[in-house]
Formats: structure tokens, sequence, C-alpha cells
């Protein structure tokens, strides 16, 4: 469900470019000692947007957090000289991203240095792992810094599949809407529900509600869609109310957003 890709492939270093934002421009281009063209990262979005219009991928939007995220990895790049995905004591790429306030589910990174920016989207194409990444239909935002030192470009790119931020409430809130057409009652006091959410399996303690007949339990990045377990339970027209509790995602490695919830059924 939740995965860091990297852009390199077998015998292959990295080649690709990224995006960073600077606190007054969507694209960031830090002049060091070389030259430097300063629509590198505009031109670097346009040509991977346009790549993918091309393979009917849908177009990258730019994200604030993942151009922050990227702008402290290529800043580190430059300063180190040659290119890596992670240096000595650097955060790898999903803590990066996270600390940086980006929320995902898949997290992807192309790095590079090149003499120009259509340079680097030419090699980046030409390489299996780098066109992977550009290319994947599964990924919607991009954060791309470039920065220009010893007389040629350093690029970084991280991808992302965003996912919606919200807190304990919000989610409850969510599955409320999509448990509405089903029409059950929504019990209000969630208590229950929300020490079962807790629970790998068993029932709650106690619920003033009474005890359910059925407990849904599920952990997942898209609360766009009901588990199709508990929608085919609704669908029997057997249950009155339904009792919803979120909790904190367990087992998550990095810092990959999920949501977990418990839905009781009377």
């Amino acid at each position: 469900m939740f995965r860091l890709r990297y852009g390199f492939g077998v015998f292959l270093m990295g080649i690709a470019v990224a995006c960073c934002a600077a606190p007054q421009s969507p694209f960031y281009v830090q002049q060091g000692t070389g030259g430097g063209t300063r629509g590198a990262a505009e031109q670097l979005l346009a040509l991977a947007n346009q790549a993918r219009a091309e393979h009917g991928a849908p177009p990258l939007q730019w994200d604030g957090n993942l151009a922050a995220a990227a702008r402290q990895h290529c800043l580190r790049m430059a300063a180190e000289g040659p290119i890596s995905h992670r240096y000595p004591g650097e955060a790898d790429l999903s803590e990066r991203a996270g600390q940086a306030g980006a929320h995902f589910s898949l997290i992807e990174e192309n790095v590079a240095v090149g003499p120009s920016a259509a340079e680097v989207h030419d090699e980046w194409m030409h390489s299996p792992g780098h066109r992977s990444n550009l290319l994947n239909p599964e990924v919607n935002r991009v954060g791309i810094a470039v920065v220009a030192a010893r007389g040629t470009l350093y690029a970084v790119a991280d991808y992302d599949r965003s996912v919606a931020s919200m807190d304990r409430a919000q989610v409850e809130a969510r599955v409320a809407e999509l448990l509405q057409p089903s029409g059950v009652a929504i019990v209000r006091n969630n208590s229950a529900a929300r020490e079962a959410c807790r629970m790998d399996s068993g029932l709650p303690s106690s619920d003033a509600a009474g005890t359910p007949h059925f407990i849904m339990r599920w952990q997942d990045s898209d609360l766009s869609r009901l588990p199709q377990a508990l929608r085919q339970k609704l669908a029997t027209g057997r249950y009155r109310r339904a009792e919803i509790g979120s909790c904190p995602a367990q087992g998550i490695q990095g810092d990959f957003t999920a949501y977990r919830v418990a839905v009781l059924l009377f």
C-alpha cells in the first residue's frame, strides 16, 4: 500500500530533476559558483507534464511541502558534489517529505546533475527508473529544486500520491458521509468504536448502544469509499445504527499517511 521509490536502475546513477519552492516563488533556483537558468525548474515541470500528457498520465500539480523537501536535499547535494538520494546523517526521502508537511501514500525521487534542464529531462526520459517515476500515473504532485554550482545544475524532483490531511473527528465525519446512503443512524457517543479501533480483534469493553452485531476495522490512505465487506453488510438492510471511531494508524513505517477506522453495526 505504501511505497517509496528512488529514480535509479541497475548500474545507473541518478540523473533527474527536482523542484523546490522559495517563499516568494513556486520555483527555486539558487545561483552558486556556476551559472544557471532561473527558469530551469519551471522548464522541468513543463517538460514533465508534456511527457505525461503524451503517455496518457494526468498532469502533476505543484506541492510546496514537497518543494521544501526537495530544496533541502538539493542544497545538500550541491554542497557534497557527488549526487545521491541520501547522505550520512540525512533523513530518508519519506522522512524529509513528512517533516516538510507532505502527506502521501506513495513517494518517489529523481536526482540529477546536468548542463541544462532540457538535457537533464532527456537523460531522465532515457533512464528506465527515472522515466518510470516521471510518467507514473499513480503520482499526482511534485516539488522541484534546482541549484547551480560548479558550472552545472543540480536538480531534485520529489513526486507523491497525496493524501488529505485529516484529524480524528474529520476522518469520522468522512466515514459518516459514506455511510449516509445506507440509511443507518450514526450513534453520537462513539467511545466504544474508538476503543475497538485500537484493538486488533474482539469487542470493546462496553457500549451504551449495546452489543454490535458486526465490527469492521480497516486502515487506508484513501477514504473515498467503504471497504467491500462493509458495503456488503450494509446492503443486507439488517442494520439500523452505526458507530464510527478513528485512532492512530498502526504498523506504518516512515512518514506515510494512513487512517485507521472501526465501524460498529447494530
